[in-house]
């Protein structure tokens, strides 16, 4: 909901996914969660929203549409926005998305530009999905993987949005398509800043290492971590695996959140009192030969 007595300025998104579940109402409700993510990460509140849907009428009965439309609607009424019409059109693979029309405190508003040397990086959502949706697509992904993934997919980042603006944060970012460091490294160039990572600090999934070990790496997941390395240096001591798995393509993923280090830990308890698997994952600093270093 909006926050009252503040002087607001509109802001507006756009978002479209393919299924990454099966289960039509859950895609519905990842995709209104996905798209509105992008509001949240601007430290705004999604108010109304445009549905888009893309359907195989001549293949899918017209009960999954409705399970789609009702998982969208059941997000977003959850998040207090509300969706005031939309378009469906007929197409050979379901899509489902939101143009979500949301609002921001002028005198506070969220950019890519805000990060400083003295900040903190708190990440608000394990990541992983990249990885569990591609294994759970070639049926290869244990039940309690599948479900811890779908949960965070599902999980609305509006509390992290509350909790960030409630400690200072000034500059965020969702971790969608471009992966953790594929979305750090745009705020941290935008702003003209280095980051250090502590790769251990980064939460992952349940599984989803094991997963990745296994060779379930989407093929958007390589190519963010060749993204990722024009910019950023490892240390020998980070593996492989973990390397790809900072990069790897989210869907739903959490919030980026750069605030004060004094607010940092206060910021990750609440986030867990919360229930968010959210950690403290590094730091900025000023720039150097590189914009991102993984320790």
């Amino acid at each position: 909901m909006r926050p009252p007595g503040a002087l607001r300025a509109l802001v507006q998104t756009i978002d479209v996914l393919t299924p990454m579940v099966d289960d039509p109402h859950m895609f519905g409700a990842i995709a209104a969660v996905n798209a509105m993510s992008d509001v949240w990460a601007m430290g705004g509140s999604p108010e109304v929203a445009l549905a888009f849907i893309g359907f195989p009428a001549d293949v899918l009965p017209l009960d999954v549409l409705r399970e789609i439309i009702e998982g969208l609607r059941d997000a977003t009424d959850e998040a207090g926005c509300a969706i005031v019409g939309g378009h469906t059109i007929i197409d050979p693979e379901p899509k489902a998305g939101l143009s979500v029309t949301g609002s921001v405190d002028v005198s506070h508003p969220w950019t890519h530009r805000a990060a400083s040397p003295g900040h903190a990086i708190v990440l608000s959502k394990a990541i992983g999905t990249g990885v569990a949706v591609n294994a759970m697509k070639k049926l290869a992904c244990p039940e309690e993987v599948q479900l811890a993934a779908i949960a965070s997919m599902r999980r609305l980042n509006r509390a992290a949005c509350e909790a960030g603006r409630a400690h200072g944060a000034v500059a965020a970012t969702d971790v969608t398509g471009f992966g953790l460091l594929g979305h750090l490294r745009n705020v941290v160039e935008t702003s003209a800043v280095s980051a250090l990572v502590m790769a251990s600090a980064v939460p992952l999934l349940p599984g989803v290492r094991a997963l990745a070990e296994a060779g379930m790496i989407p093929g958007g997941t390589r190519k963010n971590l060749a993204y990722a390395s024009n910019v950023t240096s490892f240390a020998d001591t980070v593996p492989e695996v973990l390397r790809l798995l900072l990069a790897d393509a989210q869907t739903s993923g959490g919030l980026l959140l750069f605030v004060p280090e004094a607010e940092a830990a206060a910021l990750v308890r609440r986030l867990a009192d919360e229930g968010h698997a959210a950690a403290r994952i590094g730091s900025v600093v000023d720039p150097g030969d590189v914009a991102i270093c993984v320790e």
